[in-house]
């Protein structure tokens, strides 16, 4: 904050203060980019290469649990590896009693044979969980027609 001082007609030294906000802007915008950045590079936590599919986006408001099966056919809910046998025990843990309605992402690696995915899918299933959805990525051309429009 700076006290600059200016001669009036009223009196010969008026004190006035200012803040100069221009730093605190300059601040701001840095972390903004900071954050624009870094955040896309946080969604991923478990390298899995998903299969291609041309089926629509789904919707809706609630943050899904992701469950990833990578290429080794290892287990994890979010980046923490869990056992296949465990799992349906630490999902209705985290959902607590919201089972019959939470979203379950299940992201699974296109070199794992279907078997395993489905074991993992039907385990999770016979939990209670109603909302379990296999995750694929879209064809390169299907990625290029929706970003023209």
């Amino acid at each position: 904050m700076a006290f600059v001082v200016r001669r009036s007609a009223k009196s010969k030294l008026a004190p006035m203060s200012d803040m100069n906000v221009t730093p605190m802007i300059d601040v701001m915008l840095v972390l903004l980019v900071i954050f624009m950045v870094t955040a896309p590079l946080l969604t991923v936590g478990v390298k899995v290469n998903l299969p291609t599919a041309n089926a629509p986006n789904i919707s809706g408001n609630e943050t899904p649990i992701v469950v990833h099966i990578d290429s080794e056919g290892r287990v994890f809910i979010g980046e923490v590896e869990v056992d296949v046998a465990t799992l349906p025990a630490k999902l209705k843990a985290i959902t607590k009693e919201n089972s019959a309605d939470t979203k379950i992402f299940v992201r699974g690696d296109k070199s794992l044979s279907y078997g395993k995915i489905m074991d993992v899918m039907g385990k999770i299933s016979s939990a209670g969980f109603k909302k379990v959805v296999l995750v694929t990525e879209l064809p390169k051309e299907a990625k290029v027609n929706v970003a023209k429009k």
